[in-house]
């Protein structure tokens, strides 16, 4: 295709049942992190003994393994550090992804042999910080979610061909430049630049003025409410109150990115890979993603010219537990007005009712690792890589002895199930259309 190299799928791996989820639903690399130094503190992440086993098992699938090390550690923290990075190097991760500049000169001194990746939280928008991360030693770098196409492309024209770089595609966005943000840290104490943003940008605001303050304030619930003040300085002596309620009003809350219906502009941009958001997301959502881009990168590349945007595949995306999309600042969008949320929460999922295991030598049908109760008679879907979630209805259920069973009840329950499709470990089970649960 005109020397165009296929675009890496690049998918999040919160745990390990995540991971395997990833590498089952087709991709590429997974990025993850261990119990420290990452961005997503509040995710499941690995043990020690958990990395070693992610790699091992993702590589003997042919899929990479980044390790995120992107948070912003303070001078303490640096002879911590610098043990982590040593296990680390013992991993045979195919890279870690840095977003401080102390941080990268770490690891290139301790771990040399690691390629090393320049996370979106670097704030990379121009093709000369791109070079100059790529002197300092850098393989990849993640642009700033705040880039066009057209600054995409600009910048992949201007650096040399073996620098890699990669954006963000799918999933959720920040109301704050790359992700750099104090507004967790000043109103919980906990620092979004070292992995534990409560996301108050998701809360909603209403500023009162000073006269009808005391009558809102005695209305509101407590201690759900959150309520600050603040003087504006064109109005001298009026004091103005932040108040934290349910309402209608996100002027913080950005839309969830989603370029699934783009990735022809997006392979023509020079872009070496597609990240997908979500460590804190679900398995279903990981899966579900996954198998989306993964099946439109390769419809793509399959036949370019004939290359027509299946609708079912959007249908996928919006299975999974999501915000309104957008599309980023990817068309040149301003996040004050096409990316904000006009609705609170999020929008329902189809539940995950269960995993394909090994089937039974001797069995005719195959096995299932409860996660969510159905029953007989239900409308199920059985989502297999490489394809669109199949519909079928639930006639026929087993308990582990192979005796029928009305429903699905116990957490963590083995059972059979009739399907009229070939069902392989790792497909997963999960309620039609109109049963949706988030």
């Amino acid at each position: 295709m005109n020397g165009i190299k296929k675009p890496e799928v690049l998918a999040p791996a919160g745990n390990f049942e995540k991971l395997k989820a990833a590498v089952n639903f087709g991709a590429d690399a997974v990025y993850l992190a261990g119990n420290c130094f990452g961005m997503r503190s509040a995710a499941g992440n690995f043990t020690e003994e958990e990395l070693f086993e992610a790699v091992k098992y993702a590589h003997g699938r042919g899929v990479k393994v980044y390790v995120t090390v992107n948070t912003m550690p303070h001078t303490g923290e640096y002879s911590f550090l610098r043990g982590y990075l040593e296990m680390l190097g013992k991993t045979e991760a195919d890279a870690v992804i840095v977003s401080d500049l102390g941080v990268f000169m770490l690891v290139r001194e301790v771990i040399p042999q690691i390629p090393i990746h320049v996370s979106t939280q670097a704030s990379v928008v121009s093709a000369q910080t791109c070079l100059a991360w790529h002197r300092l030693g850098a393989s990849r770098v993640i642009l700033a979610r705040e880039l066009s196409l057209d600054e995409i492309i600009e910048i992949r024209k201007s650096i040399p061909d073996e620098l890699e770089i990669e954006a963000f595609v799918h999933g959720s966005m920040c109301i704050s430049y790359s992700g750099r943000c104090l507004l967790s840290n000043y109103i919980t104490g906990r620092d979004a630049n070292r992995g534990a943003c409560t996301q108050p940008c998701r809360w909603e605001y209403k500023i009162y003025n000073s006269q009808a303050v005391e009558d809102q304030l005695s209305r509101l619930p407590k201690p759900n409410s959150v309520q600050y003040e603040i003087d504006e300085v064109k109005r001298p002596g009026q004091r103005l109150t932040v108040i934290e309620d349910g309402g209608d009003t996100f002027t913080f809350s950005s839309r969830d990115l989603c370029m699934l219906q783009y990735i022809p502009e997006l392979v023509r941009s020079g872009l070496s890979c597609f990240k997908i958001e979500g460590r804190m997301k679900s398995t279903g959502y990981v899966a579900s993603v996954t198998n989306a881009y993964r099946i439109a990168v390769d419809r793509y590349f399959e036949d370019p010219e004939g290359y027509c945007f299946d609708p079912a595949l959007m249908r996928e995306v919006e299975s999974v537990c999501h915000r309104e999309y957008a599309t980023g600042f990817f068309f040149g969008e301003q996040i004050m007005n096409a990316n904000v949320c006009t609705q609170p929460g999020y929008i329902r999922e189809q539940a995950v009712l269960a995993v394909a295991i090994n089937r039974e030598s001797g069995s005719d049908n195959p096995r299932f690792y409860q996660k969510n109760k159905f029953s007989r008679g239900d409308l199920l879907e059985l989502l297999s890589p490489g394809e669109i979630g199949r519909s079928f209805v639930a006639d026929r259920i087993f308990d582990a002895n192979g005796e029928p069973i009305e429903s699905t009840p116990h957490p963590g329950m083995v059972f059979s199930l009739e399907v009229p499709y070939e069902v392989r470990e790792g497909d997963i089970l999960r309620f039609g259309k109109e049963h949706l649960l988030c």
